[in-house]
C-alpha cells in the first residue's frame, strides 16, 4: 500500500523479457538504496513492484508481461523517460495522500498542460486509439473532488467528464517540480489507478443493486421513508 506522495525519481532500463533495472536519480533521497531490503514493495510510477536485487545505486524489479502491457512500464517510447518512486506505507507512517493500491487500472495520456498563477492545469484523456490499454471500468471512480493517481501521484480531480474519457487536476509548484509531472510532454502516456475506496463501493452496490432498483420500495427498507 502506499500513499501516492513521491519520495524520488528514476530511470527504468529493460534487462529483459520481464526484468525491470531502476536507476535511482537522487541518491540522498530516502527511498536510495540504504532503506532498501530484498522484497520490499516499490511503487515505480505506480505500478508495485517488488526488489529482486539491490544495486549501488538502484534496485532490479521483475514485471508480469500482464503488468506491461497495462503499464507504462512496457510502453517507454511513449512515456517520460524520468519515472516516480514511492516506498511502501509503513506503519505509524503520515498518510498525506491516499489509499494507493499499486495495482493501476491501465493508461492515459495528457491532454494539457497550462500554467497558472498557482498551479498547473493539467487534463488527461483515454484515447480511442489505445483504448486495449485501459479498462473503461475506471469511469465511474473518477468523480469531482475525488482521488486519482497519476503515475503513482495522489491528486485531487478538479473537473471531469467521465463520459467523454477525460478529467482535470490542479497540480501545486511541489508536487509539479519534485515529479515527473513536470517532465510529461503533450500525448505522453501515464498510468491511472482510481480511488479503491470507490472501488470496493461500486463492487458491493452492483453485487446486490441494479440502476433501477433506487426505488421507493429500496428507499424503505434502510430507513429512508
Amino acid at each position: 500500500m502506499f500513499t501516492g506522495l513521491v519520495q524520488s525519481l528514476g530511470r527504468i532500463e529493460l534487462l529483459d523479457q520481464d526484468h525491470l533495472q531502476v536507476i535511482v536519480e537522487s541518491p540522498n533521497d530516502p527511498i536510495m538504496v540504504s532503506d532498501l531490503a530484498l522484497g520490499d514493495s516499490i511503487a515505480v510510477d505506480g505500478v508495485c513492484l517488488t526488489v529482486e536485487k539491490i544495486l549501488s545505486n538502484g534496485f532490479v524489479a521483475i514485471a508480469s508481461p500482464e503488468t506491461l502491457k497495462r503499464s507504462t512500464l512496457g510502453h517507454r517510447d511513449q512515456a517520460t523517460k524520468l519515472t516516480n518512486l514511492e516506498a511502501s506505507l509503513r506503519m505509524g507512517s503520515k498518510l498525506g495522500g491516499h489509499f494507493v493500491t499499486g495495482h493501476v487500472d491501465g493508461i492515459g495520456c495528457l491532454r494539457e498542460s497550462i500554467s497558472t498563477a498557482s498551479s498547473w492545469e493539467m487534463t488527461f484523456s483515454f484515447p480511442t486509439n489505445f483504448s486495449e490499454l485501459w479498462s473503461v471500468a475506471i469511469a465511474p471512480y473518477i468523480i469531482l473532488k475525488g482521488s486519482v493517481a497519476v503515475n503513482g501521484i495522489s491528486l485531487t480531480v478538479a473537473d471531469c467528464d467521465p463520459e467523454r474519457n477525460w478529467f482535470k487536476v490542479a497540480v501545486i509548484p511541489h508536487t509539479y517540480q519534485h515529479t515527473n509531472l513536470s517532465h510529461l510532454q503533450q500525448g505522453d502516456w501515464v498510468n491511472i489507478e482510481g480511488d479503491i475506496l470507490g472501488k470496493y463501493v461500486n463492487q458491493l452496490l452492483n453485487g446486490r443493486y441494479t440502476q433501477n432498483s433506487l426505488d421507493s420500495a429500496f428507499l424503505a427498507e434502510h430507513g429512508y421513508l
